[in-house]
């Protein structure tokens, strides 16, 4: 393992900027983001993103952690690792998603390792690693067919047991729920427990309708997730099946990669169609530059086709103390008799606000419940 900073090219920048002064942008009809990724918003965060954003601010954020590189499978694999002074910590592993990355923890890694200094109990405190998944940001893209989000939790496990650590919790959302949840059934000799903040299951199978016994809460819930499978799920169904025709545009393309990326931090937050109420624009762009000066976005849409084509969206059934975060505004929510056929379901906790990227967006609720959690599994 070997320590690592992150430190782009002036030259990246250079080009970045030259390439938003000569963005062609298309027409807008209609309502503001009726169509997509609004023209006024989108020309006004390129243009910030142009003339005001400091990555050397962001990047001085970034670099406050632990950062190292390690070789896994033929892969360098980045990761942060910032150890607790407490030596009996806890170690956990959090894995991010799409379109994340491990900018999306940066709230949460210091209350996690030095609760006491946020106000926290020491006894809380935890070790914790923060991985890039093969193929975002500075981990490598895997360069052979069939690398699915299965084998991206065989790499975090691979990962863990460098670090010799016999005993970690997992932590995520998006596709970092897949990862621990596939970590509770492929490790389970060493994880002591895994914390969702999205869960994904399908309905029991002999329901008459979905609805069958579920509250007017849960009601609501699976009709808000119907919606989302009627109108949102358009990306997906491009980066499971054309990731690379998509992806010539969207690396070439500062202000595409850009408004591909900001609708959905907009559309998938408690924003109420505001997306600066819960994102600034440097949180946003520092985001987007991760994909844009690494040039991942092909790679990181490729674990959507390899996924899809493997059908190892998530193991049939995780032994493992199972904690839930469920956030109202989460792009998927689905009702916990569903999620205890496949889950050990040990705590499950409705947030008072957050969506998708909870992190970011609600990180003190999200600590609270990852500390409330794997408190009994010390």
């Amino acid at each position: 393992m070997e320590p690592f900073e992150i430190n782009f090219h002036d030259e990246v920048f250079e080009d970045l900027r030259r390439r938003l002064s000569e963005t062609r942008w298309p027409n807008q009809i209609g309502s503001s983001w009726e169509y997509g990724t609004d023209l006024t918003y989108l020309k006004e965060l390129c243009e910030y993103w142009r003339t005001k954003f400091d990555w050397r601010a962001q990047e001085k954020t970034l670099n406050r952690f632990d950062h190292f590189m390690t070789e896994i499978d033929s892969l360098n694999v980045h990761f942060i690792h910032q150890r607790s002074e407490n030596p009996n910590a806890l170690p956990i592993v959090i894995t991010h998603g799409w379109p994340g990355s491990i900018f999306e923890f940066v709230k949460i890694i210091g209350p996690l390792s030095d609760p006491t200094t946020y106000g926290g109990d020491i006894e809380d405190a935890f070790h914790v690693v923060c991985i890039s998944m093969p193929g975002f940001g500075f981990s490598d893209p895997p360069d052979k067919p069939g690398f699915d989000i299965k084998q991206v939790a065989k790499v975090v496990a691979k990962l863990m047991a460098q670090l010799y650590y016999p005993k970690y919790g997992a932590q995520g959302g998006d596709w970092g729920s897949s990862v621990s949840s596939w970590l509770g059934s492929l490790d389970e000799e060493h994880v002591c427990g895994i914390h969702l903040n999205l869960v994904a299951v399908s309905p029991p199978k002999g329901l008459r309708t979905p609805f069958d016994g579920l509250s007017q809460k849960e009601i609501a819930y699976l009709k808000r997730r119907q919606n989302f499978m009627k109108y949102e799920v358009g990306y997906r169904e491009v980066q499971s099946t054309k990731p690379l025709t998509l992806s010539y545009s969207l690396n070439d393309s500062p202000a595409g990669l850009a408004g591909w990326i900001v609708e959905k931090f907009r559309s998938w937050s408690d924003c109420a169609g505001h997306i600066e109420r819960r994102f600034t624009k440097d949180e946003l762009l520092t985001n987007i530059t991760i994909y844009w000066a690494t040039q991942t976005i092909d790679s990181s849409m490729r674990v959507y086709y390899e996924t899809r084509k493997s059908k190892n969206f998530y193991p049939q059934n995780v032994n493992v103390p199972t904690g839930c975060a469920i956030f109202p505004e989460e792009i998927l929510n689905v009702p916990r008799e569903w999620v205890e056929k496949i889950y050990n379901v040990k705590r499950w906790t409705e947030m008072r606000f957050g969506g998708h990227f909870a992190a970011l967006e609600a990180p003190d609720l999200l600590v609270e419940d990852i500390r409330a959690f794997f408190r009994q599994l010390r």
